[in-house]
């Protein structure tokens, strides 16, 4: 029976075709290198169906890599709850009405919905039930189907699916230029206070000689599955490197993975917990895809002493317990839950580079002029050192950002390790085997900034740096002053107030910023603080970037949270900027870190030593000479050119995945506003120089972003032009 196709929306171009051929309709398009690729769809007793998935080789001819594929999901949720760290500063600051705390709960940090009973003290409203928790795998009801173009891609979207409490639709996409199937469940619910995760993945991959299942494991090391043992119930979870598993089908391969960054939702630690899947459905047939967990587990502690060790392990317990946040799912928000495929004429080892190239290799791109920094990191340093009894143990975190390309990680000790209340003797002590350690694991392509979250009197949690390592407290004490000399240590500082806060900043040179805003225990900031002395100070750099929360509806990583915060804060004053942070703990070189990273690309044309001074970095971010990206897209320069009202915004810009779309956003002082310029049209792996007029009559900033169609971005710092 012919399928009912729509193909209104379908328009032609070279390397980019569809037609309805029977029961199917057939895509054929020109991947990377030149290589061709097809892929059939149609529809099976009201399922939809991939009759066919193949690619051309080298000698002509066509490998098929799979047929009567049906692509299944399978969603659990949970109730979304406000954390208790939210509503304490929203209580101090008097904000508790029932509109606040409704739009505040989908900002929560420390949430895990499917956590029963919860752990005690993190949200109100414990213990959970087991009623709240549903689960539901896809069903389909489809009767038609649409095709669709939007520049280099195509779209086949078919009607009917139904996910348990979400309904809408299915829908592949395919780019000119690029070897993917994109599969996604594009849904929406009604209900409120939804958090939830997703599975996604195809069902019907044929077993047999030259099938099966390659993937590295968290070592590096090559794992396979032949499908010998007995049918599974549910999913293996595969703890694989780079969230990749790799179908084999004798002549070719499907690679498996899910979006690089949007699939992940902010946890402590970046542990693998095995993020695709196999199962053997019988004798004949088996499953791969893409998955979350229910739950966090615990890192693996450190300590040699048993104070230390015992410390360490509660934190990780409270870590597993009580954060797992999932996903928002407002009431009417689509929903968009993805998973890709890549086609290939090779196989597993082979293969691999070519996947590996949508995210430089898990890995930071080295760009000339700039260094990598990260900053906001719990991995309690110091406190290491001290208790080995050596300054030359080399953590575990350090070889982990290395790999990815960082060159400077601003750390955060003394948050939840350590004696930050202490006046002075036993701080100091600390601070010195923080900066020591700092000093001895430093290179020359790699600093480590020791910095700190002090949140002592600026409000909510904030994030400050120096120029060079500083002494100071967080009290004064009766008879000690602000400034004092040290014996053992030189001149220190004994803070005591927001006002000496503040001038210490400006006597060290040092910068802060406010970290994770409008969250955790910087719920209300900084609208709060806006008016202060030390908010309207060029000390105070702006806020934090962070993924969290994850809403699959939005564009863009953070889009409501962050970039509210970044537009305000300029509308409100003089130049604030967004630094991305991690805001994450003990990691090891075996960890998924890279999906979880954003960074920063800071303009300088040399990293500092440790023993210089480091205040070029420091008045780069003043100047907001820094760009923040998720690394699949950079921008290797940009500016606003030209005077008076008529302006250009231009932007050099290179990315891997394909584009999706450029804006450029402005404020006035009051409200914001953007113009976004679809990229659909734009090939993978490519670069070009964006050149957007702008009239800035009335407007008072303006910035520039780049979003890729994986929900990957980057974005520039605002530039006053008033």
């Amino acid at each position: 029976m012919a399928v009912d196709c729509d193909l209104s929306g379908y328009k032609e171009a070279p390397g980019l075709t569809a037609a309805v051929r029977g029961e199917a309709v057939a895509l054929s398009w020109t991947g990377s290198g030149g290589s061709q690729l097809r892929a059939s769809f149609g529809i099976a007793d009201a399922h939809p169906i991939i009759r066919e998935m193949a690619v051309r080789g080298r000698n002509g001819a066509w490998t098929v890599l799979g047929q009567d594929l049906k692509p299944e999901f399978h969603v659990v949720a949970g109730k979304r709850r406000i954390s208790n760290q939210q509503l304490s500063p929203l209580k101090e600051l008097g904000l508790t009405s029932p509109e606040i705390l409704e739009r505040e709960k989908w900002k929560v940090f420390w949430d895990a919905p499917l956590q029963v009973p919860g752990s005690p003290n993190t949200n109100p409203g414990l213990p959970r039930s087991p009623d709240e928790i549903r689960r539901a795998d896809s069903k389909f009801n489809s009767r038609s189907c649409a095709v669709k173009t939007d520049g280099g891609r195509i779209e086949v979207s078919f009607d009917g699916l139904s996910l348990g409490i979400f309904a809408g639709r299915l829908q592949f996409t395919v780019y000119k230029g690029a070897n993917l199937i994109r599969q996604e469940a594009i849904a929406k619910t009604e209900e409120p206070s939804v958090a939830y995760k997703y599975h996604a993945g195809l069902r019907g991959f044929r077993t047999g000689p030259g099938n099966r299942v390659v993937w590295r494991d968290t070592a590096r090391g090559w794992q396979k599955y032949e499908f010998g043992g007995g049918p599974n119930t549910d999913p293996v979870a595969l703890r694989a490197r780079n969230r990749l598993a790799i179908v084999e089908t004798g002549g070719g391969s499907v690679s498996v993975f899910p979006p690089p960054h949007k699939f992940f939702f902010a946890r402590e630690i970046e542990m693998n917990l095995g993020f695709v899947w196999l199962r053997k459905d019988n004798a004949g047939s088996f499953s791969v895809g893409v998955r979350h967990g229910d739950r966090e587990e615990m890192y693996r502690p450190y300590g040699v002493s048993d104070e230390l060790w015992n410390k360490r392990v509660r934190h990780a317990r409270g870590f597993a317990m009580g954060n797992f946040a999932l996903y928002n799912a407002p009431p009417g928000t689509w929903q968009r839950m993805a998973v890709y495929y890549h086609l290939s004429g090779d196989n597993g080892p082979a293969v691999l580079p070519r996947v590996m190239e949508y995210t430089h290799d898990d890995s930071y791109k080295p760009l000339a002029g700039y260094q990598v920094a990260i900053s906001h990191f719990h991995t309690h340093f110091h406190e290491l050192l001290l208790d080995a009894g050596s300054f030359d143990v080399q953590p575990s975190w350090l070889p982990t950002f290395r790999a990815m390309g960082v060159n400077i990680a601003m750390m955060s000790d003394f948050h939840g390790d350590g004696h930050p209340t202490d006046p002075g003797p036993l701080r100091f002590h600390e601070q010195h085997a923080y900066f020591e350690g700092a000093r001895r694991h430093s290179d020359r392509d790699f600093l480590i900034m020791p910095g700190e979250e002090p949140d002592a009197f600026f409000g909510g949690h904030y994030t400050m740096v120096f120029p060079r390592p500083v002494y100071w407290s967080h009290v004064r004490q009766s008879g000690q002053q602000f400034v004092e000399n040290d014996a053992k240590y030189g001149k220190v500082y004994h803070a005591g107030n927001a006002k000496e806060e503040l001038e210490m900043l400006v006597r060290e040179g040092g910068l802060v910023w406010q970290a994770h805003p409008r969250t955790k225990g910087s719920s209300g900031y900084p609208e709060s603080i806006r008016e202060t002395e030390h908010f309207r100070s060029d000390r105070y750099l702006g806020a934090s970037y962070q993924s969290l929360p994850v809403d699959l509806s939005e564009k863009r990583i953070c889009e409501q949270r962050c970039f509210g915060v970044l537009d305000d804060m300029n509308n409100w004053g003089g130049p604030k900027y967004l630094f991305a942070e991690g805001d994450t703990y003990q990691k090891f070189p075996e960890d998924d870190t890279y999906s979880h990273l954003l960074v920063n690309y800071v303009k300088l044309d040399r990293l500092p030593s440790f023993d210089q001074d480091w205040t070029p970095i420091l008045q780069a971010l003043r100047r907001g000479d820094f760009f923040v990206t998720s690394g699949e897209v950079l921008i290797r320069s940009s500016t606003v050119e030209g005077t008076g009202s008529k302006r250009v915004v231009a932007a050099e810009v290179e990315w891997t995945f394909p584009l999706d779309f450029v804006e450029v956003v402005w404020g006035d002082g009051a409200k914001t506003g953007r113009e976004v310029i679809s990229a659909s049209h734009l090939a993978p792996f490519s670069s070009h120089k964006f050149r957007i007029p702008v009239d800035v009559s009335g407007k008072k900033w303006v910035r520039f972003g780049a979003w890729d169609t994986a929900g990957n971005g980057a974005f520039t710092q605002p530039v006053h032009v008033r």
